[in-house]
């Protein structure tokens, strides 16, 4: 799994700040509303979107408890990725998931024992996240015929991923990762016993 990369940069949430009654800047981070955007820009497979939106909504609220969320998840197919991998990583090449966490800029401003207790209230007390999250199909694809399961569940398990980063998770050195990977499994398996991924699959529709 990738690493997440930080940015305070514009983001798709921008726009829906500036609708009337969606939310804005000066809106409490932890008011109860819940922003989710979903984008698919990718042809590699049709996507069931409002299907995924209810597991995304189901990870983040009845999962995670989260109390309020400015999320848009972007689905791209891997020359997406890889531009944005080496833009914003500088890694050459495609990867699976990149989060960006829009809600860290106030954090870096503390000192480094203020930031660890931030990370520990953003993980125990599910405050809201702000962030993007951009999954690349194709790799879901890929892995899954690695590991014999399908690009649905890989699907999923990579929105899992930049949540758990938009949470604090880290997974850079060993031993946060195994964590990091044992609350993925969890989750994911909790997801699949709630929805058919299966039919994440859009199915094409013929005419006569």
């Amino acid at each position: 799994m990738s690493t997440s990369a930080l940015t305070g940069g514009a983001s798709v949430l921008a726009s829906h700040r500036k609708r009337p009654g969606v939310g804005s800047r000066e809106r409490s981070p932890h008011q109860d509303k819940l922003i989710l955007v979903l984008r698919n820009r990718q042809r590699a497979r049709r996507v069931n979107l409002p299907l995924l939106r209810r597991i995304v909504r189901s990870l983040l609220v009845d999962l995670l408890g989260v109390e309020g969320c400015e999320l848009c998840v972007h689905f791209v197919a891997e020359p997406e990725m890889v531009r944005l991998n080496e833009a914003f990583l500088r890694r050459a090449g495609a990867t699976d998931v990149i989060t960006f966490d829009y809600g860290v800029g106030q954090a870096s401003r503390l000192s480094p024992s203020s930031k660890l207790q931030r990370i520990r209230d953003r993980r125990d007390a599910c405050p809201a996240l702000h962030g993007e999250i951009f999954v690349c199909v194709d790799e879901a694809i890929r892995q899954a015929r690695r590991f014999r399961t399908s690009w649905q569940s890989e699907l999923v398990r990579y929105v899992v991923h930049g949540v758990l980063h938009l949470r604090g998770f880290d997974d850079r050195r060993p031993a946060v990762r195994r964590k990091m990977k044992r609350e993925e499994n969890r989750l994911l398996c909790l997801l699949a016993g709630r929805f058919h991924l299966s039919r994440l699959a859009r199915k094409t529709t013929l005419h006569p």
